[in-house]
């Protein structure tokens, strides 16, 4: 065998094993990004001034168990888009609006939310106090007045079979990526 032929036998051999390499980094970001993480973005107002509408999110795909103030996507079939969403209460506990003062309460205990929009005045037609069933939780939006969430029926209390994951990050816009 020539020199030249080996030459040319590398560079092939080296061409491969580039192209392997890329397509095992496809994969595995591919599935990272299926099984592990997902990436969602914001469509509606709803989560104002948490999170804004066009901005990227990723989101856990691992629930283990929503928890209270929790920002989760939820995918329930009935719904255009992923809703996103603040856990305010879990299955077993007693949510309770005073919709006159704009405060919410837990269990009885009044809840202090430092990253809502305004007081919580706009009703739905969910009687209150409801205690939410059990593997369901109660979702409010952070925009409080103008949001479609757990006090009107469409919403209800969301099984949690329907979250697709907790949100951690938000991708964009960059350089805010810390959420409240």
């Amino acid at each position: 065998m020539s020199k030249e032929e080996t030459t040319q036998e590398a560079r092939v051999q080296s061409l491969y094993d580039i192209a392997s390499i890329l397509v095992t980094a496809v994969v595995i970001v591919a599935m990272v990004f299926t099984f592990v993480f997902r990436l969602v973005g914001v469509a509606q107002s709803s989560m104002e001034p948490t999170l804004h509408e066009h901005n990227n999110l990723l989101v856990s795909a691992f629930l283990p168990k929503a928890r209270q103030g929790d920002i989760v996507i939820i995918t329930d079939p009935y719904y255009a888009y992923p809703l996103v969403k603040r856990v305010i209460a879990t299955g077993g506990q007693t949510v309770n609006i005073d919709f006159e003062k704009g405060k919410v309460y837990v269990d009885g205990k009044l809840q202090v939310e430092p990253y809502i929009m305004e007081p919580t005045t706009r009703e739905g037609d969910v009687e209150f106090p409801l205690t939410v069933p059990k593997g369901c939780v109660f979702v409010l939006g952070d925009n409080r007045n103008d949001s479609i969430d757990s006090r009107q029926s469409t919403v209800g209390c969301v099984p949690e079979k329907y979250l697709l994951g907790r949100v951690f990050v938000r991708v964009t816009p960059f350089g805010q990526w810390k959420i409240k």
